[in-house]
């Protein structure tokens, strides 16, 4: 299972959480396609857990927009629609200054360490050994990384939510992108300026980031 910067070290997680963090990641990175179908038999086997962690996953995740259900017809991914992006940068643009802004202020010094680390690994991503999708999972590690710093739960919740659908509609659109590593790598400035507590600079940055990634997905259209 992909680990995130916002997961507690050593914390055992119950089953349905181990079971929702790892097809929420799956689901958005589209390696559950969209459209596809979802057996909870075939899931509870990939995963090694039983039905009923998957069915309480499946809910939250129908909840995040990230599957359907329709009567009669079962539970499908989430078809990805480039309409939404519209919706979804209305949101980021918004609050994801604000999560910039409250981490820089409220970021802890085990924060500010696992920014920093992401920060390293950021350096080092443009050395080209990295694929478009360790990339783009690294880039949702440092955007979970922040709202996590913003000890606003309800604040991280929603991003997190939005991040991940926007993310899916990157994904769609990865192999058009002209310079995924630049974007990814616009993330040093902001963790910088997050860890040495510069709110207003923070947000400066993370609105600028939101704007270049609708930007940079309407050209790849």
């Amino acid at each position: 299972m992909q680990h995130t910067a916002t997961e507690p070290e050593g914390e055992e997680l119950s089953l349905a959480e181990r079971a929702y963090r790892a097809l929420r990641d799956r689901l958005v990175m589209l390696e559950i396609r969209p459209g596809a179908p979802i057996n909870e038999d075939q899931l509870a086997q990939s995963l090694g857990v039983g039905r009923t962690p998957v069915r309480e996953a499946l809910k939250r995740l129908q909840y995040e927009r990230l599957i359907t259900t329709f009567p009669r017809r079962g539970t499908f991914a989430t078809e990805v629609n480039i309409t939404d992006l519209a919706h979804i940068s209305e949101v980021r643009q918004e609050l994801e200054p604000l999560a910039a802004a409250q981490a820089a202020r409220r970021a802890t010094a085990v924060d500010r360490a696992a920014l920093t680390a992401l920060r390293r690994e950021l350096e080092s991503a443009d050395s080209g050994r990295q694929d478009a999708a360790e990339l783009m999972r690294l880039d949702l590690q440092v955007h979970r990384a922040i709202y996590a710093a913003t000890h606003n739960p309800y604040l991280e919740d929603t991003l997190v939510r939005h991040d991940n659908l926007a993310t899916r509609i990157w994904c769609l659109f990865v192999e058009r992108m002209a310079d995924m590593a630049g974007h990814i790598e616009e993330h040093g400035p902001l963790i910088q300026a997050i860890v040495a507590g510069d709110p207003d600079k923070a947000a400066h940055l993370s609105r600028s980031h939101v704007e270049g990634f609708e930007r940079a997905i309407r050209e790849a259209i």
